[in-house]
C-alpha cells in the first residue's frame, strides 16, 4: 500500500471514529508503530488531528464534514466574481506554456478564460475543466485517470497521483473551499485534497484562485501552506485586511475588481 493511501485510511477512520489507536492502525494497515507514528505526526502537522497518548483524536474544528453543492450549481454562485478572477489568472499565462488545473467551480473559469492565450498544454482531473478547454482548437488537453466523484466531476486516486508525477507546469491553479491564516489553504474532501498536494509538487508557480466568501472559512484539511503558494488571486470584494495578512506572509496578492485588477505588495 502507497503512502498516500494508507493516509487516506486513517483521515477516513478519524473522520468516522473521530479517534484512532496506532495499535489497531498497525494491524488493519500491517505496518509498523513508527510508521503510524509518522502517518499521525503528517496528519497533526496538516491540522486535522492531534495526537495524544497511543493515538490520535480528531481536532474539534473537524468534525462536522461540510456539505458540498455539485459543481454545476457552484459556477453559478458568484458568477461575475468568479469569471474576472478567471481572467486575471489567465493573464499570467503566456503562449505554449505547460498548465495544470484542479476541479472546481473558480479553476473552470480560469480554463474559460485561457482561450486567447493559445498552444497552451492543459492537464486537468476535471471533466468540466476538460471540455471547457476542449473549446480552444490550439490546446492540448490530457485529463487524467481516477475514480470519478460525480459531485465535483473529479477523478481522484493513487491512478490520478501517479500520473502527475510526470509532468512538470509552468503554472498551477488550484481552488479552494477555505483559507485561514492559522492552516492556509483547505479542502472539504479528502481525496481532492491530496490530488492537490500532487499537483504543488509538479508546478513552478503555484496559483490559489477563490472568490471572497472563502476567507475565513475553514476547510477539512489543508493542502498547501502560504508558504509553498506564490500568488493568490481573488476579488475586490474580499476583506482588504485580511488579504494584507495573507501578503504579509510573502504571498502575491492579485485583486480582480469590475475594471482592473491590482497588486498588494
Amino acid at each position: 500500500m502507497i503512502l498516500a493511501q494508507r493516509r487516506r485510511i486513517i483521515r477516513e477512520l478519524l473522520i468516522k471514529n473521530k479517534s484512532v489507536k496506532v495499535s489497531s492502525l498497525v494491524e488493519i494497515l500491517n505496518v509498523s508503530e513508527e510508521t503510524i507514528r509518522r502517518d499521525l505526526a503528517q496528519l497533526e502537522k496538516e491540522g486535522i488531528a492531534k495526537k495524544n497518548y497511543g493515538g490520535a483524536i480528531l481536532i474539534e474544528d473537524y468534525r462536522q464534514h461540510p456539505f458540498i453543492l455539485p459543481v454545476d450549481q457552484r459556477k453559478l454562485q458568484y458568477s461575475r466574481e468568479k469569471d474576472v478572477i478567471g481572467k486575471a489568472a489567465a493573464q499570467l499565462v503566456q503562449e505554449g506554456q505547460i498548465i495544470i488545473l484542479d476541479a472546481g467551480s473558480t479553476t473552470w473559469y480560469v480554463g474559460k478564460n485561457l482561450k486567447e492565450n493559445g498552444r497552451l498544454r492543459i492537464i486537468t482531473n476535471s471533466l468540466d475543466v476538460a471540455e471547457e478547454c476542449s473549446k480552444d482548437e490550439t490546446a492540448s488537453i490530457y485529463l487524467l485517470g481516477g475514480e470519478l466523484r460525480t459531485n465535483s466531476m473529479s477523478l481522484v486516486g493513487p491512478q490520478a497521483q501517479l500520473e502527475l508525477q510526470k509532468y512538470s507546469a509552468d503554472y498551477v491553479f488550484l481552488g479552494s473551499s477555505g483559507i485561514s491564516l492559522r492552516q492556509g489553504f483547505t479542502s472539504s474532501d479528502l481525496y481532492e485534497a491530496e490530488i492537490k498536494r500532487a499537483m504543488v509538487s509538479t508546478g513552478k508557480k503555484i496559483v490559489v484562485v477563490a472568490d471572497h466568501s472563502k476567507l475565513e472559512k475553514t476547510g477539512l484539511t489543508a493542502f498547501c501552506s502560504f508558504q509553498d503558494t506564490d500568488i493568490f488571486i481573488t476579488s475586490d470584494l474580499a476583506d482588504k485586511d485580511l488579504l494584507q495578512e495573507i501578503a504579509n506572509r510573502g504571498i502575491q496578492v492579485i485583486i480582480a475588481p469590475l475594471e482592473e485588477q491590482t497588486l498588494v505588495k
